[in-house]
């Protein structure tokens, strides 16, 4: 199965994709990321046993931007559970990635029933827990220079109705990361889909963090006695920009997190 659309959500035309057959398990990619710089080389690999759905937040790519409405992690939220009403899939495992995965822990936390499973790679639940040196990659000037020619830029002025809209969307991206996160450790404990934490060791996420998610979502436990049903993986020698494209890493762990054998 290859499905190319758009799914009419709150006001916007979302693009998606759907490939291969199996127990549906959505793809959430990053703020500027579409659905090929964020999962091209994991898609073939997880739709071999997988119904893959990935899809492409308001702004990026195919999904064109709604002017008027900033970005939030509660309006991407909003529209992620939309889509799964307009797909119809009642439930679904969710791999979440930077943003996206921020995502997906938000829909867990408010609407538990359509979460079987959780993958978050490169997640923060607090503001606190990105590195310090994250602003230095917002500074407008920085931003700009360092995106100029990246695969970011390439992909969306390959992909958008309207590739002159990219500086408009860098502004609203930086006013995006700029706004506090801070998400209670209570609504986090309180989630029951097993998670699959997963970081870079160079990521923008700070260790600490991920391990403190890690707790909340029942980690930490002595195996022998109680093994956890949420796993940790920090991937040696990777960025964030790097993470989803450690296929040989991530397909070492992803399949048997999803279906244990």
């Amino acid at each position: 199965m290859n499905i190319k659309g758009y799914a009419d959500v709150n006001g916007l035309k979302m693009y998606y994709e759907v490939y291969g057959e199996g127990k549906p398990l959505l793809l959430l990619p990053g703020a500027l990321s579409g659905i090929g710089t964020a999962f091209g080389k994991l898609i073939p690999l997880l739709a071999t046993e997988r119904k893959v759905i990935a899809i492409e937040f308001q702004g990026y790519g195919h999904t064109a931007d709604i002017p008027e409405r900033l970005l939030s992690y509660e309006q991407l939220t909003d529209d992620v559970i939309e889509l799964l009403g307009a797909l119809n899939i009642p439930q679904a495992d969710l791999f979440g990635y930077s943003t996206g995965a921020g995502v997906a822990l938000q829909v867990a936390i408010r609407r538990p029933d359509l979460v079987r499973k959780l993958i978050l790679a490169s997640v923060s639940y607090k503001s606190s827990g990105r590195h310090p040196e994250l602003t230095t990659l917002f500074n407008p000037e920085f931003m700009e220079a360092v995106l100029k020619g990246s695969p970011y830029e390439t992909e969306y002025l390959n992909t958008a109705s309207k590739p002159g809209y990219w500086p408009q969307l860098l502004a609203k991206v930086r006013a995006f990361e700029q706004q506090e996160q801070n998400w209670s450790a209570g609504e986090i404990r309180n989630i029951k889909a097993p998670a699959l934490i997963i970081a870079g060791d160079a990521d923008i996420i700070q260790p600490e963090h991920t391990v403190e998610l890690y707790r909340l979502l029942g980690g930490g436990s002595l195996g022998e006695l109680s093994m956890p049903a949420s796993q940790l993986a920090i991937l040696p020698g990777t960025m964030h920009t790097a993470l989803t494209q450690r296929t040989d890493l991530l397909m070492a762990m992803i399949p048997g997190f999803l279906d244990p054998k």
